[in-house]
């Protein structure tokens, strides 16, 4: 008797706690819902703030398609197909979680891109988290397999985002060079980001650096492969110096 009142008791609590998950992580229930959440299909996989005009849905799917060529022009094909939620409001960005910042991209699975985040560089930032994350699968999970310094300097330069890095075709697109050590864990990154304004310079200055001495960018799908047959990130990165 006791065992059945159990089970009836843990089934009836489910609801209350995919409630409370949806509640805390409203990102995972736009995702899981996009419709629920006052979002409208556009094309496979993306879905926009109902309001949006035409005018509006139609330079979504110009950023979308830009940011998506970049990351396929760096890596030669995408293998992530991650769902994108796009809000044109702020009320609405905050109604999926939204804290501020422009875009996110919670794992390889989805990408929230705010009102201030429909931009190529943006979207493609993001969009390079995602392929990292994905081509390397379970290995990001197993002791941090990918510091956080080097995902971020990699997006930098995936998205040749103007802020940190000089133009393409500059023998040396440093803008920030630093031989200090730079955050691992994306806490804290996250945390350093605030106190310097020039960390994703730093990051973008090392990873374009160890590209272009290591075999851009097919160093990167090298660096994944050894990474998923155990190797470390230090034996990995062949020993560059952080």
């Amino acid at each position: 008797m006791r065992k059945r009142l159990l089970i009836i008791a843990i089934i009836a609590a489910i609801p209350l706690l995919l409630s409370a998950g949806v509640l805390a992580f409203p990102m995972a229930g736009a995702l899981a819902c996009p419709m629920c959440y006052g979002l409208d299909p556009l094309g496979a996989d993306t879905f926009v703030e109902h309001g949006m005009t035409p005018a509006e849905r139609a330079h979504v799917a110009d950023v979308l398609a830009e940011a998506r060529n970049r990351v396929r022009a760096f890596y030669g094909e995408l293998e992530a197909t991650p769902r994108i939620l796009v809000c044109s409001t702020e009320p609405c960005d905050r109604h999926l979680g939204g804290g501020g910042a422009r875009g996110s991209s919670p794992g390889d699975i989805g990408l929230r891109l705010s009102p201030r985040g429909i931009d190529p560089v943006i979207a493609s930032h993001e969009l390079s988290h995602i392929e990292l994350h994905h081509r390397l699968g379970l290995v990001r999970f197993l002791g941090s397999a990918v510091p956080a310094w080097f995902d971020e300097g990699l997006a930098v330069v995936v998205s040749d985002d103007p802020r940190y890095l000089a133009p393409i075709g500059n023998p040396d697109r440093c803008l920030v060079k630093s031989d200090e050590s730079l955050p691992s864990a994306m806490r804290e990154w996250t945390g350093g980001v605030s106190k310097d304004s020039q960390l994703y310079a730093k990051a973008a200055c090392r990873v374009a650096t160890w590209l272009l001495t290591s075999g851009s960018p097919s160093a990167v799908t090298r660096l994944v492969k050894r990474l998923s047959n155990g190797a470390r990130f230090q034996d990995a990165y062949a020993g560059y110096t952080q």
